[in-house]
C-alpha cells in the first residue's frame, strides 16, 4: 500500500512539473499580433522609386542661390539624349515633387506611343530644411522637409524621344508637363540653338572622343592619296 501511494505521488509531481514547464513556455513565447496596430514601429521600409539620393555627404546644407551663367558656358542648354525637351526661361528652384509629377504626366501621355523614352536632366540632391513660423532665431537649423535642386536660366529640365514621336505630339505632351512646373519654359528640338542668359548661341556639336578603325583608315587613305598637280596656264 505504501509503495502504491509513493508511486501515485511521484506521478502527480511529474505531471505538475510538466504543466509548469508548458505554462512558462507559453508565457515566454511572443504572441503573434493579428492586428497591424501592434506591429513594431522600427520596421525597415523598402526604398521606392521616389527621386531622392541614396547617400549624401552632409545631412543638412544651405539652400543657396541659383547661379547666373556669366562665364560663357552653354553646358546643359541643348539636348543630349532625346529629340525634344523643355528648357527653363528663368532661374528657379525645383522640388522632387515637381519632377515626379512631370515624369508621371509624360508617362501617362506617351503610353499609347510605342518606344518613347523620358530623360530627366535634373536630380533633387539638396536637402531643404524649414523652420516654423514665429520661431526665435538660433537653436540650429530647421528640420528636413523635402529634396530639391537648382535650375538656372536656359537649363534643359527634361527630354523625350522615340521613333514614332511626331513634333506636334511632343509639343502637346510637353505643354502638359510645363503646366506642373513653377517657371516658364520653352519647347526645343535638335535644331534649337544653345542659350547663354537671354542670348541664343549657335551650337556646334563636339567631336566624339572615340576614334573608330573605319574613321582612322579613311583619314589615312585621304592622307596617302596622290595630289594632282595643277594644270599649267597658257
Amino acid at each position: 500500500m505504501t509503495s502504491l501511494f509513493n508511486g501515485a505521488s511521484t506521478l502527480a509531481s511529474s505531471f505538475r512539473r510538466l504543466s509548469l514547464a508548458s505554462s512558462s513556455s507559453t508565457l515566454l513565447a511572443p504572441a503573434k499580433a493579428s492586428n497591424a496596430l501592434f506591429q513594431p514601429r522600427n520596421v525597415l521600409q523598402v526604398r521606392n522609386k521616389a527621386l531622392m539620393p541614396r547617400r549624401v555627404k552632409h545631412r543638412k546644407s544651405a539652400t543657396g542661390r541659383v547661379a547666373v551663367a556669366l562665364g560663357g558656358s552653354i553646358k546643359g542648354t541643348v539636348l543630349e539624349h532625346g529629340d525634344y525637351g523643355l528648357r527653363a526661361n528663368q532661374a528657379t528652384r525645383l522640388t522632387a515633387k515637381h519632377l515626379e509629377v512631370c515624369e508621371a504626366t509624360l508617362k501617362k501621355a506617351l503610353k499609347p506611343i510605342r518606344g518613347c523614352q523620358i530623360w530627366l536632366r535634373l536630380f533633387p540632391d539638396i536637402p531643404i530644411c524649414i523652420k516654423g513660423n514665429e520661431t526665435r532665431m538660433g537653436k540650429g537649423k530647421g528640420t528636413f522637409e523635402y529634396w530639391g535642386t537648382r535650375a538656372r536660366m536656359g537649363k534643359v529640365i527634361l527630354e523625350i524621344g522615340g521613333p514614332n514621336l511626331r513634333p506636334e505630339m511632343a509639343k502637346t505632351v510637353l505643354r502638359l508637363a510645363s503646366a506642373k512646373l513653377p517657371c516658364t519654359t520653352e519647347f526645343i528640338d535638335r535644331n534649337s540653338s544653345a542659350r547663354l542668359g537671354y542670348a541664343l548661341v549657335p551650337h556646334v556639336p563636339a567631336k566624339s572622343p572615340v576614334t573608330t578603325r573605319g574613321a582612322l583608315a579613311a583619314a589615312q587613305a585621304a592622307d596617302s592619296a596622290p595630289v594632282e598637280a595643277p594644270a599649267p596656264t597658257l
